[in-house]
């Protein structure tokens, strides 16, 4: 694999983050909290490998321009300042939440999950969607 490949691989990432995760929501809501629990720690696993791939690609490669023009330009660069600020506001946040879980603390836990899963999700679609726009489109 060379860092070229590393785009596709990174949206695979977050889309397969935002799989986990609604299916680590859909098991608590069922009650299911070991497969609840693998599934959150499986949607971690997978973002901390996205993190670190997409850290490695942008130190070999730099920035990458958005080249459309037109109304697709504001849509992407909306997108992508409401995915940056929130991206780097859901690292403390997940492992706030993940702190709170590991010391069964399940009520404060549940409420920072409240908000920490909708912005992780916002997060990982978002990047999706950003790849395809940047590289896709």
């Amino acid at each position: 694999m060379s860092v070229a490949d590393l785009p596709k691989v990174n949206a695979t990432l977050n889309g397969l983050s935002f799989a986990l995760l609604l299916c680590g929501f859909y098991f608590i809501r069922k009650r299911k909290i070991k497969i609840h629990k693998t599934f959150m720690l499986s949607a971690l696993a997978v973002s901390a490998l996205f993190l670190a791939s997409y850290l490695y690609y942008h130190s070999q490669v730099g920035t990458i321009h958005f080249k459309q023009t037109g109304w697709i330009r504001p849509v992407y660069f909306t997108i992508l300042t409401s995915h940056s600020i929130l991206a780097a506001i859901i690292v403390p946040l997940v492992l706030f939440t993940l702190w709170r879980a590991l010391r069964a603390d399940f009520i404060k836990h549940k409420q920072i999950a409240h908000w920490t899963l909708p912005i992780w999700l916002y997060v990982s679609v978002t990047g999706v969607v950003i790849f395809w726009m940047l590289y896709q489109l």
